[in-house]
C-alpha cells in the first residue's frame, strides 16, 4: 500500500483542472511543496487517465456496457484486446474486473444498430469473446470519494448526474473544435486550448463557461489507481422489485450519503442496478452490502457482486464524434 496524503488525493483526483493556489489555500500547504507533491502522485501511477465529464445524452448518444467472460487466456491476448479496443472510435471506457466476467468495455453509439455493429468488431478481435452479457445504461450518479479525506471539504459534496431523457443539442464548429481538444487533453492550458482551436483566449474561456454553464460538461476527474493505493474496489449488481415512489427516493439517499459509494449506474438488462463501492478497509464493504440488502430487502430481488482489477480507460464521448 503506498503512503498519499488523502486530502490532496481526493482534491487532485475530484477536480483534474484544480490550480495550485486553490488548492494551497484549501490544504494550508505551500504552493511549492503541492506542486512536488502532485508530481509525485501522477510519477507513481496513483493518479491517471484525466478526463472531462460530458453529459453524452446531450449528443444523442446511447451507452451500452458489455461485460465479456473468457475473453482472453494469456497477458499477451490481454494486450492485444486492449489495444485494438483502445483503437475503436466509439469506445469511452475500458477495464478489468476479476470474477464471473474478465473485461467490461463502454460504447456509445447514436443508436442500436451501430452498436450492433461495433459489439460485432470487437466480438470478432479474438474468437473468444462470444460469451457476453449487455447492458443498456440509462443514468449514471457519479459521488465524490468522501471516504478519502480526512477533513470535509463542502465544494465537493455534490453528486454528478450524466445520461438520461435530455433534449439533444446543436454545437457550432468552436464549441465542437474547444470539446474535442478537451476530450483529448482535458488538463490543456487555456492559452493552448485557444491556440489549438483556433480562437483567442477570451472566446475559448466563454466557450469552456458556456459548456458548464448549459451542464454538457459537468467537471473533470483523475482515474484512481486503487491497486497502488490499498483500496478495494467492487460492483454489486442489484436486480430489483416492487420499486414505488417512496421507495427508490430512499434507496438513492441511502447510496448518496454512503461515502464508500462513488457511482451508481441504473441500467437495463440482467440487472437493474449497479453500484460501485471503495473503502480503505474490505470488511466495511462488507457491512455496507449487509446493511443495503437488510434496509431495502423488500426492493432487492437478487443481488451479484465482482471485484475491480484495473481501468485502462476512461472518456465519456466517443473519438469518432470529432472525426475529420
Amino acid at each position: 500500500m503506498a503512503d498519499f496524503d488523502r486530502d490532496l488525493l481526493f482534491l487532485y483526483s475530484e477536480n483534474a483542472r484544480a490550480k495550485i493556489k486553490d488548492l494551497s489555500m484549501l490544504l494550508k500547504k505551500s504552493p511549492q511543496r503541492l506542486k512536488y507533491a502532485m508530481a509525485n502522485l501522477d510519477k507513481e501511477g496513483l493518479v491517471a487517465n484525466p478526463h472531462c465529464i460530458f453529459d453524452y445524452s446531450y449528443f444523442g448518444f446511447i451507452l451500452f456496457r458489455v461485460y465479456f467472460k473468457g475473453g482472453y487466456i494469456s497477458e499477451k491476448d490481454k494486450a492485444t484486446i486492449i489495444s485494438q479496443l483502445f483503437d475503436n472510435p466509439y469506445v469511452v471506457a475500458l477495464y478489468e474486473l476479476s470474477g464471473e466476467f474478465d473485461l467490461a468495455v463502454e460504447i456509445e453509439s447514436p443508436n442500436p444498430s451501430k452498436f450492433n455493429k461495433e459489439l460485432k468488431k470487437v466480438a470478432n478481435l479474438i474468437p473468444t469473446l462470444n460469451n457476453y452479457k449487455i447492458l443498456l445504461n440509462v443514468v449514471t450518479h457519479i459521488y465524490p470519494r468522501l471516504y478519502l479525506p480526512k477533513q470535509e471539504f463542502l465544494d465537493f459534496s455534490h453528486e454528478i448526474i450524466v445520461g438520461g431523457d435530455r433534449v439533444v443539442e446543436t454545437f457550432d464548429k468552436s464549441e465542437m473544435t474547444v470539446m474535442k481538444n478537451l476530450l483529448a487533453t482535458p488538463k490543456i492550458r487555456l492559452t493552448a486550448l485557444a491556440k489549438q482551436s483556433d480562437l483567442n483566449i477570451k472566446t475559448a474561456v466563454s466557450i469552456m463557461k458556456d459548456l458548464h454553464k448549459r451542464k454538457i460538461i459537468k467537471g473533470f476527474k483523475y482515474l484512481v489507481n486503487t491497486n497502488k493505493l490499498g483500496i478495494f474496489k467492487f460492483r454489486l449488481f442489484l436486480k430489483l422489485h416492487n420499486m414505488s415512489q417512496e421507495r427508490e427516493p430512499s434507496l438513492m439517499n441511502f447510496l448518496l450519503r454512503t461515502e464508500e459509494i462513488i457511482q451508481v449506474n441504473k441500467t437495463v438488462g440482467d440487472w437493474d442496478m449497479e453500484v460501485d463501492i471503495e473503502s480503505l478497509d474490505k470488511t466495511r464493504i462488507r457491512f455496507l452490502i449487509i446493511q443495503l440488502r437488510e434496509e431495502f430487502r423488500d426492493l432487492i430481488e437478487t443481488f451479484n457482486i465482482i471485484e475491480f482489477y484495473q481501468y485502462y480507460n476512461k472518456n465519456y464521448l466517443p473519438k469518432y464524434l470529432f472525426a475529420e
